[in-house]
């Protein structure tokens, strides 16, 4: 398996409100997943349209998927935008490397990974200008995915022998226990080694599950606008450390799929209700005239 990144960003941005037809609220059980607007500093609301969630992205706008670890204990959250693996490039998959969040912590992905210390922001664009189409892979625009993989407890190993004092661990057994040989501090934080290869495990659940709903938006549906992807935006500072992470199962114990594109098109396709132009009150007196004046002639 393939080494495991800790996000280690911690900024909390307001949350809002942009429709009263949508609910603004977190998807997921295992974990809870939203998408901010950075710009504005608002949660994107959820649109659910035929067994879909949809966000409605603004064109140029920055923004960050928001994972929050509900779980018991840790958490791995493999994230994919526009079918492509966000801290390595590739085009997506459960084995991949992922975010590893503790208990209740909550983080905000903000961009595609650079380094350790950088990522390149996620901004709604144009598909044309996405990444995704951009690196010939424009199959998924418009789609952000979270695989969720709990953790496999450690294994306890009990002795007849009568309870005595704990010898003091060799160098060897502190450094695997504690951390590699290499260690490096980063933001007080260890990086460590690899994890073992996952083990087998029961099939994959969804918190959002699309098949037994209605039919999906068909592809090649009614678009006014260019239909919306991620770019790949400016630098920006976002620090990471390394950590262990043996996976319960090879599957991920849930998926969290939410679709996106502009407004504007979400309207053409029937996900947002298209909103009613109001119809001008008719006013009993709008003016003062005195008498009733004479019309003017009418042509022939």
């Amino acid at each position: 398996m393939k080494r495991l990144v800790l996000f280690l960003c911690m900024s909390v941005l307001c949350m809002g409100v942009l429709a009263a037809t949508s609910d603004a609220v977190p998807l997921g059980d295992l974990g809870q997943v939203i998408l901010i607007d950075r710009d504005s500093a608002a949660v994107l609301p959820t649109y659910y349209h035929h067994g879909e969630y949809w966000v409605a992205g603004r064109p140029g706008a920055r923004y960050a998927i928001e994972v929050r670890n509900r779980s018991p204990g840790r958490l791995l959250a493999v994230t994919s935008v526009d079918g492509i693996n966000v801290l390595s490039g590739e085009t997506a998959s459960w084995d991949q490397t992922g975010y590893v969040f503790d208990l209740n912590e909550a983080y905000q992905i903000t961009g595609w990974r650079k380094s350790d210390a950088q990522v390149a922001a996620f901004t709604f664009t144009e598909s044309p200008h996405s990444y995704a189409e951009r690196t010939g892979r424009p199959a998924n625009v418009g789609v952000i995915g979270v695989a969720l993989f709990r953790e496999r407890p450690p294994v306890k190993i009990e002795s007849s022998a009568p309870p005595s004092p704990p010898p003091e661990p060799s160098p060897s057994i502190a450094r695997r226990a504690e951390a590699p040989s290499e260690e490096v501090t980063v933001t007080g934080s260890r990086i460590s080694g690899t994890a073992a290869p996952p083990a087998p495990g029961p099939l994959f659940r969804r918190s959002i599950n699309t098949s037994d709903a209605a039919a999906p938006l068909e592809a090649g549906a009614a678009r006014i606008d260019p239909k919306l992807g991620t770019g790949h935006g400016e630098r920006e500072i976002s620090y990471v450390t390394h950590t262990n992470f043996d996976r319960l199962h090879e599957q991920p114990d849930e998926i969290i799929s939410i679709h996106y594109d502009s407004l504007s098109n979400l309207i053409t396709m029937g996900i947002i209700p298209r909103p009613h132009a109001p119809i001008p009150a008719a006013e009993p007196f709008p003016g003062n005239r005195g008498y009733v004046p004479d019309p003017p002639p009418e042509l022939p």
